[in-house]
């Protein structure tokens, strides 16, 4: 019976843990740290600059953690079906993963992830992930579902971590708005 309860403890725990939203250690107001990374834009490689990015606006670093699993295929889709609204705030969206990089040129381009409308970073190593604290503790060496609004000076003005996809977008794009008022 003892050990019985042991295990229900540890289950209701673990069932926690998991249902929790991800805690992103970058707090708003925080420089966020420079990265350049190999992208993809509908198939095309590039690298992507954040330096160079921040000069045309405000930019979302959404990190997820991984190309074609479920969460992630759907986050990708809402980022690309609100991207001409981000734009119109002269917002940059770059998606960037540790996980299943290999597979990035393809999971740029098809209509029912990215759409060819914004860029994904491959984050080899998560490197980027690391410095973002933006790790998935369950999972080593994969991003976390974290997103981040970057202000054109560089400085972190609003930051969204939970592993449900579903509200990334709008949390992002109220951030983006916010600035240009």
């Amino acid at each position: 019976m003892n050990a019985l309860l042991k295990f229900a403890a540890l289950a209701l725990v673990g069932s926690a843990t998991l249902a929790a939203p991800a805690l992103a250690a970058l707090k708003e107001g925080a420089r966020a740290p420079d990265f350049s990374a190999p992208a993809y834009l509908a198939g095309q490689p590039f690298t992507f600059k954040l330096a160079d990015a921040l000069k045309k606006g405000p930019v979302v670093v959404y990190f997820f953690p991984a190309a074609h699993t479920p969460g992630c295929n759907l986050e990708a889709h809402l980022f690309s079906e609100a991207i001409d609204q981000f734009k119109a705030q002269h917002a940059t969206v770059i998606g960037v993963t540790a996980g299943n990089t290999a597979e990035l040129a393809a999971f740029s381009q098809e209509t029912e992830h990215c759409g060819g409308k914004f860029a994904v970073a491959a984050d080899n190593g998560a490197k980027i992930a690391r410095e973002y604290d933006a790790l998935l503790p369950l999972r080593p060496g994969w991003s976390d579902r974290t997103s981040y609004v970057i202000a054109p000076s560089g400085q972190i003005v609003h930051v969204y971590s939970n592993l449900s996809p579903k509200k990334h977008v709008q949390e992002t794009l109220d951030a983006v708005k916010a600035l240009g008022k």
